[in-house]
């Protein structure tokens, strides 16, 4: 398969997507107007919104619910260490796009976005909870993990926030990890780890879902159809979204009119014809599928990996093994729904 690519689409502003249900979204907490009954607050990066993110929603929620309180997420347009220590910056499990789709999905009354710059960064931690969840959202709760870290030096934690709360009427909880149905810690950093690996099955398990890209198709070098066969959709994807390792996957295209389609996608270099120079390509060959593609919006959904990417002699013997590519991935989605 062949040709797509990375992009890097650098310090983009804020844009809250359209299709969000009841849950309103804020972009900066200086926009903020704090409901009369008070908020229930949580804070983070939230990516991934993984099984452990929806736990601390739900508790969250249960406990609003107890109080009479809105519920309110606090996150952020980039991951803070983008700032911070952009060189070892992790890459994201969702854009923030996706973030807040799956943030509605959870019935939250409200997303605060906060813009996260090199000020943001200095700031105290202190300086944070008066401004965002004092004044702009009049929390009466407070909900997050036992390990949260806010503030300039990362100075701000539990015990900051209930000493705070206990000055300005608020309650302070803190949540271990949770774990999965095979006792594994749910954190972005072990679903990054297994993605690096190849290991999507395991992804899909502390994501609860499958981990889905986006971007845009893209022309290739047109060998994928008249050579091979098997012409792809060649998926710009941008540079900071975290790719599954290389190998070839058996995925769910989702295409801009929301129709759905499975795919066997090759992640990789094409090393039967290229070096291994530049970014992994993301191709993927549409089952059942005859049109045009290029330059619309698509997302691909990893559910299983199917092989490694490797070179083969010549374009016969890779498209021999493209077609047993595509059988192995329609058995694979033929029991795994989107």
């Amino acid at each position: 398969m062949n040709g797509g690519g990375r992009t890097d689409k650098g310090d983009s502003p804020a844009v809250a997507p359209s299709n969000l249900g009841a849950m309103e979204v804020v972009i900066g907490p200086e926009h903020c107007v704090a409901p009369v009954r008070g908020s229930a607050v949580t804070i983070g990066a939230y990516d991934g919104v993984h099984i452990g993110h929806r736990h601390l929603i739900t508790v969250l929620r249960s406990m609003a619910a107890a109080r009479d309180l809105d519920t309110v997420v606090v996150t952020f347009d980039r991951h803070p260490a983008t700032v911070v220590r952009p060189a070892s910056a992790p890459l994201l499990l969702t854009d923030l796009e996706q973030k807040l789709e799956l943030l509605a999905a959870t019935d939250v009354d409200r997303t605060v976005v906060v813009r996260f710059d090199e000020a943001r960064a200095n700031e105290t931690a202190e300086d944070f909870v008066t401004e965002v969840l004092v004044h702009a959202l009049g929390a009466k709760l407070v909900v997050v993990g036992e390990d949260f870290h806010f503030g300039h030096g990362r100075k701000g934690n539990v015990s900051l926030l209930a000493e705070m709360g206990a000055r300005h009427g608020f309650e302070v909880v803190g949540l271990g990890l949770e774990e999965d149905r095979e006792g594994d810690a749910v954190s972005s950093t072990m679903i990054r780890r297994l993605l690096a690996a190849g290991d999507v099955s395991g992804a899909s398990r502390l994501l609860g879902r499958h981990h889905q890209v986006r971007g845009v198709v893209v022309h290739g070098d047109g060998r994928g159809g008249p050579e091979l066969g098997y012409p792809t959709a060649n998926l710009d994807v941008p540079a900071e979204v975290a790719l599954p390792g290389e190998g070839i996957y058996a995925c769910w295209y989702e295409r801009a009119d929301g129709s759905v389609h499975g795919a066997a996608a090759s992640l990789g270099h094409r090393p039967t014809f290229h070096t291994r120079d530049g970014a992994p390509l993301l191709e993927a060959f549409l089952l059942d599928f005859d049109g045009d593609l290029y330059g619309e919006a698509a997302r691909v959904a990893f559910v299983e990996r199917l092989r490694d990417d490797r070179r083969f002699p010549g374009a016969a013997e890779l498209r021999a093994q493209m077609a047993l590519d595509v059988t192995a991935a329609r058995a694979v989605l033929a029991s795994a729904p989107l």
